[in-house]
């Protein structure tokens, strides 16, 4: 039997089941995460909400699984989670944390243009085990933007509280941004394993599995990886400079040139094994890395 998915869906209900007083404003709270007291209820076994969270936490014991995988932290960390994200929350009787955290009801954002800029931070779609490291330096900033949103929506709501706290919410994700880059380039062995991977996997899904239908999607080797395409794309555009698609047509074009140099099939037949369903879209693709068209490339071999 597969296992119900409870929602949260206020901030209101996020309260209540933190066991907290009921919210000052209906879509938005910053928690003091040591005020929290979890029971261990059914809802923590496998659950999502229908709110933006951003939590930093400075302690923790229990375990958190977000999506398939456990969240590596031992230390002071950064988590970013969007709605209908599935959670489960074990052994949630021991849990003992402190640190701070930001619930965001969509509504909140409605009239500003974060709303749509919020989508495209990589951060918030992670579905691995992937949470923001923070040095002390980097924790006390985040930690003064929270606490500043915090006392703007404690005191007297006037025409410019929404504007006020909206502008500290985008300044906590571009430093967040900022920081999860910085990152990339500070965890760069694990980076080269996922780099490795993506290397290892294509030339596999060129070499060994030509009876593949289409050239390789973003899509696929994300699933191949077990990260989301966002993730996928912001580690490679850190790492190397360039995005997962380039990556896809670097290796096709490198078994083009291959196939171009070693082989006498024709330029059709090499565009089907590719994986393309026209051979023009392979010669566009190819006359565009290359500045030569595949007949004036395998030309030049003679």
């Amino acid at each position: 039997m597969s296992k119900i998915i409870q929602n949260i869906n206020s901030i209101t209900e996020f309260h209540r089941f933190l066991n907290l007083p009921k919210p000052k404003h209906p879509l938005i709270s910053v928690i003091n995460l040591e005020e929290v007291t979890f029971k261990a209820e059914p809802i923590w076994e496998h659950f999502t909400t229908s709110l933006y969270v951003v939590a930093l936490k400075q302690g923790e014991t229990g375990k958190l699984k977000y999506g398939q995988n456990a969240y590596d932290f031992d230390e002071g960390i950064l988590t970013f989670t969007s709605p209908k994200q599935v959670f489960s929350i074990t052994d949630a009787h021991e849990i003992d944390i402190t640190g701070y955290s930001l619930i965001i009801h969509p509504d909140f954002l409605q009239q500003h243009s974060l709303i749509k800029k919020i989508t495209k931070f990589g951060f918030f779609s992670y579905a691995t085990n992937e949470a923001l490291f923070l040095s002390d330096k980097e924790e006390q900033i985040l930690i003064s933007l929270l606490k500043s949103i915090e006392q703007e929506y404690n005191s007297n709501i006037d025409t410019f509280s929404q504007d006020v706290i909206v502008s500290n919410i985008e300044l906590l994700m571009i430093y967040a941004d900022r920081y999860y880059n910085r990152q990339f380039i500070t965890r760069k062995n694990q980076n080269h394993d996922l780099l490795s991977k993506v290397e290892s996997i294509l030339s596999k899904y060129f070499n060994d599995e030509l009876d593949n239908v289409g050239v390789p999607t973003v899509q696929y080797l994300a699933s191949q990886l077990n990260v989301t395409t966002s993730y996928l794309s912001s580690m490679l555009k850190s790492f190397t400079g360039q995005t997962t698609q380039q990556h896809i047509h670097n290796k096709v074009i490198e078994k083009a040139k291959e196939l171009l140099s070693t082989t006498e099939l024709s330029v059709s037949e090499i565009a089907y094994q590719l994986g393309f369903e026209y051979s023009q879209s392979f010669n566009k693709l190819f006359k565009k890395k290359t500045n030569l068209s595949p007949l004036n490339y395998r030309t030049s071999f003679n």
